[in-house]
């Protein structure tokens, strides 16, 4: 007599889709993580940019990452993912890798912060890259929460 295995059932959750991605804990930290990399951006631009070999890595990471993390909500909201197991694979790289560029960045741009306190514009300048400096920290630790929670799920 054959015995008959039943069907293999998978105990992962679902990626969502929709609206349920701003509501799935790990997906639900891309759109933070979009604002506050806007701004870290934003903020930099407003400066004179003083030193561009640090401010320039600092706003190519938050461009760059803006940009494809956008494309990956767009992704998840209309569900091209098709329910994928390697979208999870592909998304927690991504973040590890982009929190790896931002810890980068942020410490660059603490020390781009550091070196403005005596600038000629110091008030203004240094007000905007403490700013940055601040949300370039918590863009790191959204990119982090994001890449650990998916390899966690």
């Amino acid at each position: 007599m054959a015995s008959v295995c039943p069907p293999a059932t998978s105990t992962q959750p679902a990626l969502p889709s929709g609206p349920a991605v701003f509501k799935t804990v790990p997906y639900a930290f891309i759109l933070p993580e979009i604002l506050c990399g806007t701004w870290v951006w934003i903020l930099v631009a407003a400066t004179s940019v003083s030193f561009p070999l640090l401010q320039g890595w600092v706003m190519y990471v938050s461009l760059s990452s803006c940009l494809i993390s956008l494309l990956l909500l767009l992704i998840y909201l209309f569900g091209f993912h098709k329910n994928s197991e390697n979208w999870k694979v592909l998304d927690s790289l991504y973040h590890g890798a982009t929190a790896i560029l931002y810890m980068s960045a942020a410490v660059l741009q603490a020390n781009a912060t550091i070196n403005s306190e005596f600038s000629p514009n110091s008030p203004l300048y240094y007000q905007l890259n403490s700013a940055a400096s601040f949300f370039a920290f918590i863009t790191t630790f959204l990119y982090i929460l994001h890449a650990f929670s998916i390899y966690y799920q």
